[in-house]
């Protein structure tokens, strides 16, 4: 199934999301900064973390009236600013030029102008989400936001580590993705005055659908390529990032795995051989099968969750993700 028609219930709410994040950018005061942002909004990306949001705050009432819809909007529009301040930083530490098949930010105008931008739409985020007045909200973003950043910076200090462990790396997938799909679903519940049986449900089946979501990403930077990515593949070898498919493969091949991993870092033909190693490898199999087992578990938590268009939409999109792998 398509995003489009997976959307299709809160189509409505997610046209409103990009209405936001249009108006919040018109406020600055800088021509420069808005011919910047207007650059972004250009490639608008799936926007799924402000589709959880309103998803999940449907799904928790079973109806389509739930939270104040003004409110909700703003609450998804902030989760949205956050994750877009992340990928300009992220394109900063990977040093990558190229994102939705476009030059990135960094690569326009410099690490300099990223770095501040970055921080600039933190700042409207939190703004977007102070103007809520809802305490418990701001304290669910604001600690996955805290989350998503140890997990980031863990996992630049732990390149290069060929020791690092599969649960290690699970611990580093929570904190710096599944974290902020949680919240976007937590708070989504949290906005319907749902009871908290719901919301933690919720809060699950986002942080099982956040780390299945990253591995598919962590796979597909091996095994996909520049035009199916839209952005440089490879970029995680090249950074020296041990990922479950590289911890996999290391597994089946103890003694040469070093030898093959540090050439594929440097050289395109050796990362080319490592995604032929991999694809014929059982750690492609082995990988496929956790990232099963995190939708598996995704879908469960819905479980709590009454019959509702809503609730098929949550289960679609997490298999749209699954796709991307099949």
């Amino acid at each position: 199934m398509e995003l489009k028609k997976i959307y299709s219930p809160v189509r409505k709410e997610l046209d409103k999301v990009d209405e936001i994040l249009r108006g919040a950018f018109r406020g600055a005061g800088s021509t420069s900064i808005r011919k910047i942002v207007a650059y972004l909004l250009e490639s608008p990306g799936k926007r799924i973390r402000p589709a959880l949001v309103i998803l999940s705050a449907k799904a928790a009432s079973g109806r389509g009236a739930s939270a104040s819809k003004e409110r909700l909007i703003r609450i998804a529009s902030a989760i949205e600013l956050i994750h877009m301040a992340t990928l300009i930083h992220d394109d900063v530490i990977d040093h990558c030029d190229l994102r939705h098949h476009k030059p990135t930010v960094n690569s326009r105008w410099g690490q300099d102008v990223s770095i501040i931008l970055g921080d600039y739409l933190y700042s409207l985020a939190f703004k977007l989400i102070s103007s809520t007045s809802e305490r418990s909200i701001l304290d669910c973003i604001s600690s996955a936001t805290k989350e998503l950043c140890e997990g980031e910076l863990t996992q630049v200090a732990e390149r290069d580590n060929l020791s690092l462990s599969k649960e290690r790396y699970i611990v580093i997938v929570k904190k710096k993705t599944a974290s902020l799909f949680a919240a976007s679903c937590r708070v989504g519940a949290m906005a319907s005055d749902s009871p908290r049986s719901l919301q933690d449900a919720l809060n699950a089946y986002g942080l099982n659908f956040g780390i299945a979501f990253q591995i598919i990403d962590d796979y597909l930077d091996i095994m996909a390529s520049q035009e199916e990515l839209g952005k440089p593949a490879g970029l995680d070898v090249r950074a020296g990032e041990l990922t479950l498919p590289l911890l996999f493969f290391a597994n089946h091949n103890r003694e040469s795995f070093r030898g093959i991993f540090l050439k594929a870092q440097n050289d395109k033909d050796s990362m080319k051989s490592l995604r032929r190693l991999l694809a014929s490898s059982r750690a492609t199999e082995e990988t496929k099968k956790v990232i099963s087992g995190y939708v598996m578990k995704a879908k469960a938590s819905l479980g709590v969750c009454r019959p509702s268009e809503y609730k098929e939409g949550l289960i679609a999109l997490v298999d749209f993700i699954q796709k991307r792998v099949v």
